[in-house]
């Protein structure tokens, strides 16, 4: 395996960890297309691929980043965003299970060591599912200083009031990590101020005042609302102190970015393996279609900014598994590999032509996830403003 080394940071090029590539794609090759399209014709109550989370749950692919002292093979992000990336690339979906990698990080980094006994070796094990991340609000939209959910403190707990919006996979966990204002936005001297974050059980707090309703999206993402109204909460409910959460999910982030940029070059690969085959495969005019400049430069170009998203992805990953804050790092690769996905996946549609649009060559359910990497789990516009602020130094620009 050839590595590059820069500042002491090094990371593998190639393929690494194959032994775990391998190990997943056999998983994944029990959960063809077939599998994936017949879940999209299910209402969104029965949507969900419970098999296929229970089988990579059973394997421990879930349970990467968990230490091993709690039940996890204790990998690096590294490690994760092979697994992630190789789901993608097989055709299959990672997001369902996703969020339970970078999630369980806010409970690793800033929970009490009772809450990581308590609560790591459950999720570990699959007893317990930590896949909703209570982030988004209907009114904040991408200012997530803005939100309006609240928890008051009451005896030596809390009561949340207050809405998320898509809230992906909350029907199908047992846990929810909640970000909520303690004090108000005008009582703090800063935005970022006086936001807790909360580990919340979720069929507990459905007995008393929560809802969770589904919302029939384009993609088959599991995704919900859920409305808090005087829902009671523990004290040690609490992950670290209280009003500190914002700067405890910002750490968490960054490992959203590398670990969901990475299913983006595995929806690329995907892409790219489906078009060069069919652009081989199929004869018009007597020669195959891929002969043409017009279908084999976009699939050409689009495999250059994939392997450029693909180098980013690697770094910001060995930047965050050494320790270095690299959150512009991140924030690229997320950029630079949904956008290259997402240019794929035009490719190997206009190259399958009419073909794209029937459901059982899997190109339109690829290309949908795509489009979605391009708005959520952030905006490029987000990342961008963030580059030009934090990295070249120019003045906010809202």
């Amino acid at each position: 395996m050839n590595t590059l080394s820069e500042n002491n940071l090094s990371m593998s090029l190639g393929e690494d960890y194959p032994e775990i590539r391998e190990q997943v794609k056999k998983l994944c090759d029990d959960f063809p297309g077939e599998y994936w399209r017949k879940l999209e014709t299910q209402p969104p109550s029965g949507s969900y691929p419970t098999e296929f989370i229970e089988a990579l749950t059973a394997s421990g692919y879930l349970a990467a980043l968990i230490p091993e002292e709690y039940g996890g093979a204790g990998l690096p992000i590294r490690g994760g965003a092979v697994i992630l990336e190789t789901i993608n690339r097989t055709g299959c979906s990672a997001s369902p299970g996703h969020a339970q990698m970078y999630t369980m990080g806010t409970i690793l980094r800033h929970g009490s060591t009772e809450q990581k006994e308590h609560f790591l070796p459950k999720i570990a094990s699959g007893e317990l599912r930590l896949q909703a991340f209570g982030v988004t609000e209907p009114t904040t939209g991408s200012d997530t200083t803005q939100l309006k959910t609240r928890a008051d403190k009451q005896g030596n707990g809390y009561v949340i009031n207050g809405q998320k919006g898509w809230t992906s996979r909350a029907a199908h966990s047992d846990l929810m990590l909640l970000l909520a204002r303690t004090p108000p936005a005008d009582k703090v001297e800063k935005r970022t101020h006086g936001i807790s974050t909360f580990l919340i059980d979720l069929k507990e707090a459905q007995k008393h005042g929560c809802e969770i309703r589904p919302i029939d999206a384009m993609v088959n993402h599991n995704t919900t609302e859920v409305f808090f109204d005087n829902v009671p909460i523990p004290g040690d409910a609490l992950i670290g102190e209280e009003g500190r959460g914002f700067r405890y999910i910002l750490d968490g982030m960054n490992a959203e970015r590398c670990l969901t940029a990475s299913e983006a070059i595995g929806n690329g690969r995907w892409f790219v393996e489906k078009a060069v085959d069919y652009a081989n495969e199929r004869i018009v005019f007597d020669r195959p279609i891929g002969q043409n400049q017009g279908i084999q430069f976009p699939i050409a170009k689009g495999y250059a900014e994939l392997e450029a998203a693909d180098l980013m992805v690697r770094k910001a990953t060995a930047m965050f598994d050494a320790g270095e804050a690299c959150g512009a790092e991140a924030n690229m690769a997320r950029l630079l590999s949904a956008e290259a996905a997402w240019n794929l996946g035009e490719a190997c549609f206009s190259t399958h032509g009419g073909f794209a649009f029937a459901r059982e060559y899997d190109i339109e359910r690829k290309w949908r996830e795509s489009r979605l990497a391009r708005t959520a789990p952030i905006s490029p516009n987000l990342i961008l403003s963030f580059i030009a602020q934090h990295v070249l130094g120019l003045p906010r620009s809202y």
